[in-house]
């Protein structure tokens, strides 16, 4: 039994100094427990200049496992037919480049990439592109507005990008330590070794099969896993949720009132600052040089006045204080009797303009008050030196502008009246937008709970970077691509699929069941919990398998692969075996 795996790249940048650094795959080969029997040569016609190495040893004991590492492209131009059979007889293929190296990747991209796909022709070769080093630059912004130059290194987007268009699993190693190198790009090295072996196997009985007769008794036939549940796209309940904060006035910190205080109109200062530089003026969250438009500084004075806030007796340490809401006079009478329809609109997601024209219109029957409102309007939404345009608030500009803006609030202090501790870290957060995307972090912050009356919160037994990923989604709906931690179908078919580890990966498993039923994803939850019972004797083995529900183990023991009867017919034949004193026809 072999596996053969083919390596091209350079994980070096062009302005690195150390070019005694060992290479990724020397440095897998040395360091994994799994490896043995090293040997290494170099390409036989290239001697003086050699093309490739040639890696030859042993894995998982009796494996032989054979590694071409090219470390330059030239192969495809200078020898195409050597580059062509490496492919072809290729059962991984490794793609490695720096991130420091903007120049070389883009070589890659326009005309090695091309080759590789032609040459794999539909083949279902495993392809794995790691992306190499830390960025000297930092990770670069990716917001619109920012200037910062984004061409000195290769960032996360385009090294995704790159993989989807070969079907390859992305991996970023920040440097060549016995992390990166040997659990994470091991562990999924290892995954495909595994993988590869299987087919070979499959297609090994296959033909024996055909090209024998057997006579004797035959051992039992091991039936293929069920089929994993499709996901299908769930309905994202984003709008709603912050629609029902506002019908529901959960933790509302602001008050809006007339100038005769005949009613009030309570709201938060998070939703209100996400879609509104007005607001962040208002709040102080931003001040008029940062803003930069005489206009909305204008509206903002017109419209509304900001009452000094009341003095308030001080709390413990780690109480919060018995805060008031904010009180905001409306100076405007016409503008403070449409306020709770513009909220509603806001609160919907800020891209149903035509509704909100309509209801205004009902409620003014005024044509010249209806404009004079919406005007105010378009100016709370204004972009800051951007002229505000009837075209500007139709539904597709709003909502394109709406569902990225609390992401300017996440993981801030901004705003922020909870923070959480985790893994010695603090993460600042924002109670109504945890209320508004969580029905269990609303019981929890509204409920007879210690945490309903703390500031410091703390957070056990999950790892900091899955809390914030699951943060982000509640904030934005979405996860973010930088740390590969995605919505559900893409944590499933991506992060599993795509070769993960399932031994590295187990305690993050049996999390995502318990953040799915947050948000009432059922079927998030099935999928994840086929996947233990697909790889049961895996997953029974780890202390995380105790914490599934009664529910959920029954699940998993009626589901679980190999079945039980398949493991009982296994026993039996291998007594007959031994009984019979015969070799086994399969072994």
């Amino acid at each position: 039994r072999s596996v053969n795996i083919v390596a091209f790249g350079n994980e070096r940048d062009g302005f690195s100094e150390d070019n005694q650094q060992p290479s990724l795959i020397w440095s897998y080969l040395g360091r994994s427990a799994l490896i043995s029997q090293i040997d290494s040569s170099l390409s036989a016609s290239h001697v003086g200049n050699p093309v490739f190495t040639e890696y030859q040893a042993c894995a998982f004991g009796n494996v032989r496992l054979v590694v071409h590492d090219c470390p330059v492209w030239d192969i495809f131009d200078s020898d195409w037919y050597t580059s062509r059979s490496l492919i072809g007889g290729a059962d991984i293929i490794v793609i490695k480049y720096s991130v420091n190296d903007k120049t070389s990747f883009q070589e890659l991209k326009d005309s090695y990439v091309p080759m590789i796909k032609k040459t794999l022709n539909h083949c279902s070769v495993p392809v794995i592109i790691s992306a190499i080093g830390a960025r000297k630059n930092g990770v670069p912004c990716t917001c619109p507005l920012c200037t910062s130059d984004r061409r000195s290194c290769v960032t996360t987007s385009e090294g995704v990008q790159l993989a989807k268009e070969l079907g390859a699993t992305y991996l970023e190693l920040h440097t060549l330590n016995d992390f990166y190198v040997q659990k994470y790009f091991g562990g999924v090295l290892e995954y495909f070794m595994i993988q590869s072996l299987n087919q070979k196997s499959s297609e090994k009985m296959k033909k024996r099969k055909k090209t024998q007769k057997c006579h004797r008794v035959q051992p039992p036939q091991l039936e293929q896993p069920e089929k994993m549940p499709i996901l299908k796209g769930e309905a994202s309940h984003y709008d709603a949720d912050l629609h029902n904060l506002l019908c529901c006035c959960q933790c509302a910190d602001v008050a809006f009132y007339p100038e005769d205080l005949s009613t009030v109109v309570e709201a938060h200062k998070i939703i209100l600052c996400s879609v509104s530089h007005l607001f962040m003026l208002l709040f102080e969250v931003k001040s008029p040089a940062d803003i930069r438009d005489a206009s909305i500084v204008r509206t903002a004075q017109s419209l509304f006045a900001v009452e000094a806030a009341a003095a308030f007796s001080p709390a413990p340490r780690g109480v919060p204080p018995c805060v008031p809401p904010v009180r905001v006079m409306v100076k405007d009478s016409v503008f403070c009797s449409c306020l709770p329809d513009i909220l509603h609109f806001i609160y919907s997601g800020a891209f149903h303009w035509e509704r909100l024209e309509e209801n205004i219109k009902k409620k003014l029957k005024d044509p010249e008050k209806t404009e004079h409102v919406l005007e105010k309007v378009k100016c709370i939404l204004k972009t800051p030196g951007k002229l505000s345009t009837v075209k500007d608030c139709r539904s597709h500009q709003i909502k394109r502008l709406y569902n990225t803006s609390l992401r300017l609030f996440f993981n801030t202090p901004v705003l922020a009246d909870v923070i959480f501790k985790i893994q010695g870290a603090t993460v600042p957060a924002h109670r109504a937008v945890l209320v508004a995307r969580c029905e269990v972090m609303a019981a929890m912050f509204n409920g007879n709970y210690l945490e309903a009356n703390s500031i410091l919160v703390p957070v056990y037994g999950v790892s900091k970077d899955t809390f914030l990923s699951f943060l982000e989604y509640l904030y934005t709906d979405s996860c973010c691509p930088g740390k590969k931690i995605l919505k559900c179908t893409y944590i499933c078919y991506s992060f599993f699929h795509s070769g993960a580890l399932i031994e590295s990966n187990h305690e993050m498993l049996f999390v995502f069941p318990f953040f799915s039923q947050f948000h009432n994803s059922d079927c998030l939850s099935t999928w994840l919990l086929h996947f233990i019972a697909t790889n049961y004797l895996i997953f029974s083995q780890k202390p995380e398998f105790q914490d599934l529900s009664v529910e959920e183990r029954n699940f998993v023991e009626m589901h679980r692969w190999p079945s039980n009867l398949y493991l009982k017919q296994l026993a039996d034949y291998r007594n007959y075996v031994h009984s019979q004193k015969c070799h086994c026809t399969v072994m």
